[in-house]
């Protein structure tokens, strides 16, 4: 496809969004690559003209440099966006908003902090992204790094293999998806039984622990 026949599709499908004034918006294209020119009336609208262009089939990258020019009509305080955004945050329970800090500077909302989750990353951009007002978001929210499945198991076996008091070959260990680790097996005696939990809960992702270890009689 060449690029010329790629510019008037990306043309035709910006002009078919509802959600996108293409009048004052200008498409370049050069080996695939689409830069996305001029401005718009909302950030919600550039979202949206950047999300077409990404339907159209060839786009191989896409350079975001449309601006946001809102009407000085629209213009909201930047103090109001901040509390829009917090407000948002404070309504959705997928969004964990004590673990995100909100600074808005000349209507661009800068995101920071960490989440569990990838969906709650974007679920934070997702949910203000249509606020009025508002002319960027620039999103530095970090997932934290969990760890794997197969290594916490591990850990903990490893755990119960460096404990004098634990006999390490008559526990196992199983973990399911969401960190929950279930132990079964024989011990000697209580003190047993609780270094095998203590040492359980010391390794990095465990969320909850059901021990099933029976003490012999």
């Amino acid at each position: 496809m060449t690029d010329i026949v790629l510019q008037q599709r990306i043309v035709d499908e910006l002009q078919l969004d509802p959600e996108v004034n293409p009048v004052h918006i200008g498409v370049i294209v050069d080996k695939g690559v689409v830069t996305l020119t001029g401005h718009v009336a909302t950030y919600a609208e550039k979202l949206a003209a950047e999300s077409a262009v990404r339907r159209v089939k060839g786009v191989r990258a896409l350079a975001e440099e449309l601006e946001v020019r809102l009407p000085n009509h629209k213009r909201t305080a930047d103090d109001e966006i901040a509390t829009r955004v917090a407000d948002i945050f404070e309504w959705d329970a997928r969004i964990p908003n004590d673990d995100i800090t909100i600074s808005v500077d000349d209507g661009w909302v800068y995101l920071e902090g960490e989440v569990d989750w990838p969906f709650q990353r974007d679920e934070a951009l997702t949910q203000i992204s249509k606020l009025s007002g508002l002319v960027g978001v620039v999103n530095n929210i970090k997932v934290r790094i969990k760890p794997r499945l197969a290594d916490i198991r591990r850990h903990i076996e490893q755990a119960f293999q460096r404990n004098a008091l634990i006999d390490a070959n008559a526990l196992t260990v199983r973990v399911d998806d969401s960190g929950r680790v279930n132990l079964q097996g024989t011990v000697h005696s209580w003190s047993e039984q609780a270094a095998a939990e203590r040492a359980t809960w010391s390794v990095p992702g465990v969320t909850r622990l059901e021990s099933h270890i029976r003490i012999a009689s």
